[in-house]
């Protein structure tokens, strides 16, 4: 049986996996989004279930202006890169929240939560990892800190108090390629395994391996490094690196790994770095190689106790939110953490609230705004949207977002006295309303239609036909064109521009369809 990567789709990088008996469990970086830290379940590595996050409290994850230093950009900003670890009944996720430039540890007896308040860790750099080692230590392995020489450091700490209880040392300090990070220490076939990423998270990027009889080292490096890279390749996967080890129940062994897909040419990606599945196996000599040679494919034999096949993820195929239940679905995110204020389910059953706050989706602050990642190349988005804008600059529609100066939106407004749709456009320092008309009925259907080089902005009235209104390039919203480290949403937004909007937006419903 064979299974198909990315397993999952979408803006998900820099994967950490941990098995717990034949159940296995995955998170990945959510950056400057909340809830932090999507959490996954698996029972054969090839089918993922999302069972919640591991932040979703104000008091575990703070993304606001006041605490960010020049890392102010939504995909610069927030989780970098965590680590997920089983031991004695308890789940630790350790990692960082690099606007408030702090490394720290939640811990969890059930994957689903809740999920313990921050224990803040005495550890600078990023990308920090834990092994729990059999006579009871637990050591802390991370980058090194912008005053520090380049390489991987590790201490032993204290998990109750995030105290250290030895010095940072650098261990290694890789093959050469820049940027060593991403590192995960093991304990495997009494040798100690120190695996990393190096080259930068860019088409260079890479996984290498070392081995060593002592935690601290000397480590020798693989003969056969990188294990993992797709550098200077045509695969259709690119990028690869950032990997994390486990060994199957039956004793196999797998990686997971970030990995994008990029189109055109001179390439370009927009649906963020996805989280990619493959096999690993032993040398006689003690070393990995994962896949065919350090290299994978999009279509991979499953694990042999695979029973089912792979089905596309329920998020990625259909769904639609019609805004009945009490909570919000795990695919939802807000930008950065919201106003309480700003939004609501109760406000009107069965729909959606929003509140416009004074930010709009251009600034490096809160704004009102739920999406969700772009998961396919070609699909399409609608919602049914019922605001009537009272001040002048009310704002409410439906937006492709990649970052605060990369963005496209179908809009109600008022401007110039007048209630007006709109179709405008932010590329880098460029803003223009590309299409406006009047529009002066309270309900539409805004819809988005993604393909893998432009998205198609339409609107109609319910029940009624669509009317194009608008197009815009994918490739102006890569992370190759606008930088950053995450992936395109679709989302439902209301703004003030510079005021608080006292109307609400009222959203019906949203779709997805993966086409």
């Amino acid at each position: 049986m064979k299974y198909t990567n990315p397993v999952i789709s979408g803006f998900y990088p820099d994967p950490s996996i941990c098995r717990v008996n034949e159940d296995y469990y995955l998170v990945n970086s959510s950056f400057g989004y909340f809830p932090g830290v999507p959490i996954f379940h698996s029972r054969d590595l090839i089918n993922w279930d999302q069972t919640g996050h591991c932040l979703t409290r104000e008091s575990q994850l703070t993304l606001t202006k006041k605490d960010w230093n020049q890392w102010n950009a939504i995909g610069f900003t927030g989780i970098f890169a965590p680590t997920l670890r089983y031991h004695q009944g308890r789940f630790y996720m350790i990692t960082t929240n690099v606007g408030a430039s702090q490394n720290f540890i939640v811990w969890a007896e059930q994957p689903e939560g809740p999920w313990s308040d921050p224990i803040d860790l005495d550890w600078g750099g990023i990308d920090p990892s834990l092994l729990f080692d059999e006579d009871g230590k637990v050591y802390i392995t991370g980058t090194a800190t912008n005053e520090e020489s380049m390489g991987i450091y590790q201490a032993e700490v204290d998990l109750e108090t995030g105290s250290l209880l030895t010095e940072r040392r650098n261990i290694w300090q890789g093959t050469g390629g820049r940027f060593p990070e991403g590192p995960h220490l093991y304990r495997i076939h009494n040798k100690y395994y120190l695996l990393i990423a190096e080259g930068g998270t860019e088409y260079g990027h890479m996984v290498t391996i070392a081995k060593s009889d002592e935690p601290y080292g000397p480590f020798e490096s693989c003969p056969h490094n990188p294990i993992l890279t797709h550098r200077s390749t045509e695969s259709p996967i690119q990028a690869i690196g950032h990997a994390d080890l486990v060994q199957a129940h039956d004793g196999s062994w797998w990686t997971v790994f970030l990995g994008i897909r990029p189109v055109g040419y001179p390439y370009r990606h927009h649906l963020g770095r996805e989280t990619f599945l493959a096999p690993v196996t032993w040398t006689e000599e003690g070393w990995p190689i994962i896949g065919q040679n350090g290299q994978v494919a999009l279509e991979m034999e499953a694990p042999s106790f695979a029973q089912t096949p792979q089905q596309m993820d329920k998020r990625s195929r259909f769904v639609r939110d019609d805004f009945d239940a009490q909570e919000l679905g795990f695919q939802w995110n807000f930008l950065r953490t919201p106003h309480e204020s700003s939004w609501s389910l109760q406000e009107r059953p069965g729909w959606l609230t929003l509140y416009g706050m004074e930010a709009s989706l251009n600034e490096q602050d809160t704004s009102s705004f739920l999406g969700r990642r772009q998961q396919n190349f070609e699909c399409e988005v609608s919602v049914l949207l019922e605001f009537d804008p009272v001040d002048e600059g009310e704002e409410a529609g439906l937006t492709v977002f990649m970052n605060e100066s990369a963005h496209y939106e179908i809009a109600v407004t008022r401007m110039n006295g007048k209630k007006t749709l709109i179709f405008r456009r932010r590329i880098g320092s460029l803003w223009k309303v590309e299409q406006e008309a009047e529009y002066d009925r309270s309900a539409i259907v805004l819809g988005i239609k993604a393909s893998k080089q432009s998205y198609t902005f339409s609107f109609a009235q319910p029940e009624g036909e669509a009317t194009e209104f608008g197009k815009g390039e994918s490739s102006y919203l890569s992370t190759e064109a606008v930088g950053g480290f995450t992936g395109v949403y679709f989302g439902m937004y209301a703004t003030g521009n510079g005021t608080r909007s006292k109307t609400p937006a009222y959203f019906d419903y949203f779709e997805y369809r993966s086409l």
